[in-house]
């Protein structure tokens, strides 16, 4: 045995201001190629006619995403204390000499040295134990047995062993007493060799052993309140972007009512949608050295010639293309292109156009505009409600904005020294989360589900994610500490509609859940938000329309 763990009960996982507050943009829903550009825009999607705006915004709290287990901020307890050990009102007949010593990582190591006294009282209680159940030949039950018949029936060694565990369950909470109130649960570990305590204890009638924990960390603002003088610049879309935006969604809309019909007699033009398999060979002087970039590549892909998106040359290089024709062409990347590995490449693109259709749409006028916008009579209304819910998703988007460029400042003035135990579960818990959302949206087998969930997988991911997750863990730290510093409170109504509607929201999604749990991350939450409605009225915020 390499070394005692001591595993305590979990309070939960963690759970990121980020996931909580961060509200994605709306993007633009094409079928994924690097032919396109990802909007840096408010779009809309294609799912459906309809504007979505945001499951809830940062400031408003009409509904909670809360799952069994979810925690916003980390606690600390002593997790000694879980009842896999003693008490340390369970009194010893002398006392421990204990040596702290601080290491990296807000990690302590607590060497303890256990004195003859007490390991004989221990000795003692194991044998105690031994008589009341052992069913000794020759002795009736009750009758006192020798000592040494005893030992001799138990296995001598058997007793040695019980008695270094005896010895270890009543002194650990006593050697743990100095990092009460800031031990990390689940962090305990005795780091000195069983079979070493043991020979320590044959030989000398006495303990000695190495315990290593991780304390709540010290957050340190660099300046001293710095979180006072927070400021920050954005940059927000102009009305006319906005109008822009709005425009392209009526587009949308009425095309969606336009059945597709197959093109016949011509060649592709702008208006119409093909089917296209397309391939992607680097250009090399050498053609031998020209390679294949299966990231540019696809089969059967839907292609709207009315997208603003595509790879500049690209729409030219195929137009009046006809069915069953394949055309090949040079285009190059631009610097700007959003997938880095792509950008100044020179391609060689093969279009096959498998099928080519064209939209037969109805005349944009007043009679279609209840199905453009339930509610509406006119195209003016339609453009007026469109314009209206535009507006509605750019507030909303420079909300979640100023809260993501304030959280960015958090992470910038706090100077944290993490413990290894916090990194992984934050690490863990992000990681679990992308794979249960992977899950939700690619149906994994049970090989690929193992291959992801192996701890090569994750601790690959804690490797090439250790500056998100450390991030994380210093915003959310910074968080707690500011709600504290400055007083923050909620109330009792803000609490118990939240609880309500966050069990609202469970039942409708069949999820088991603990009321008492589920009111514990409420009251996280509700400490995030006030923290952030603080930050935004101290903050020093500059908006700038490009």
């Amino acid at each position: 045995m390499d070394g005692l763990q001591c595993r305590c009960t979990r309070l939960g996982p963690l759970m990121s201001l980020s996931s909580l507050f961060c509200i994605p943009f709306i993007s633009l829903s094409l079928q994924e190629n690097p032919i396109f550009q990802p909007n840096k825009e408010i779009n809309f999607s294609q799912a459906s006619p309809r504007i979505v705006s945001p499951a809830f915004s940062c400031c408003k709290f009409s509904f909670l995403q809360l799952r069994a287990g979810q925690k916003l901020r980390p606690h600390f307890a002593v997790s000694a204390a879980a009842g896999a050990f003693g008490s340390v009102e369970d009194k010893l007949p002398a006392d421990l000499h204990v040596v702290e010593t601080q290491e990296p990582n807000s990690r302590v190591k607590l060497s303890v040295e256990v004195p003859p006294a007490v390991c004989e009282d221990c000795y003692r209680r194991v044998i105690r134990e031994i008589s009341k159940h052992a069913k000794v030949p020759g002795f009736r039950p009750g009758k006192s047995i020798p000592e040494s018949i005893l030992v001799g029936f138990a296995g001598k060694q058997y007793v040695q062993k019980a008695t270094v565990e005896s010895i270890l369950k009543r002194t650990l909470p006593h050697a743990l007493s100095s990092v009460t109130g800031k031990a990390l649960e689940d962090s305990i570990h005795i780091a000195t060799n069983f079979q070493d305590m043991e020979k320590t204890y044959i030989s000398l009638n006495s303990l000695r052993y190495d315990v290593l924990v991780d304390v709540a960390p010290d957050i340190k603002w660099v300046p001293e309140n710095a979180y006072k003088n927070c400021k920050v610049v954005l940059e927000l879309a102009s009305d006319a972007d906005a109008q822009r935006i709005a425009e392209q969604e009526l587009k949308f809309r009425h095309k969606a009512l336009g059945p597709l019909q197959i093109v016949a007699d011509r060649g592709l033009q702008v208006g119409d949608v093909a089917v296209l398999d397309i391939s992607a060979m680097t250009i090399e002087q050498d053609e031998s050295n020209s390679k294949r970039i299966p990231a540019a590549e696809s089969r059967g892909f839907n292609f709207d010639t009315e997208v603003d998106n595509v790879l500049p040359g690209f729409l030219d290089s195929i137009i009046g293309i006809k069915c069953g024709e394949t055309k090949s062409f040079p285009v190059v990347f631009p610097e700007s292109w959003k997938q880095e590995d792509l950008r100044g490449v020179h391609v060689q693109f093969t279009v096959h156009c498998k099928e080519l259709f064209y939209r037969n749409l109805p005349e944009l006028n007043d009679s279609i505009a209840e199905k453009l916008v339930p509610g509406c009579t006119t195209i003016e209304e339609v453009k007026q409600a469109l314009w209206e819910r535009c507006h509605e998703v750019a507030q909303e988007a420079k909300e979640q904005a100023t809260d993501s460029a304030i959280l960015a400042q958090l992470q910038q003035m706090v100077e944290v020294d993490i413990p290894q135990s916090l990194f992984e579960e934050q690490g863990r818990q992000l990681y679990g989360a992308q794979l249960l959302e992977k899950q939700a949206h690619t149906k994994l087998n049970e090989q690929q589900l193992a291959a992801l969930s192996s701890p090569k997988a994750v601790n690959d991911f804690l490797q090439s994610q250790k500056a998100n997750i450390t991030n994380i863990i210093k915003q959310n730290l910074a968080i707690g500490d500011i709600f504290s510093r400055e007083n923050l409170q909620y109330s009792v109504e803000e609490l118990e509609k939240e609880v309500k509607n966050s069990i609202s929201v469970l039942k409708q999604n069949k999820q088991d859940y603990d009321e008492e749990r589920v009111k514990e991350q409420v009251r996280e939450v509700l400490e995030g938000a006030k923290v952030l409605e603080w930050l935004r009225v101290n903050a020093e915020i500059q908006y700038i329309t490009r």
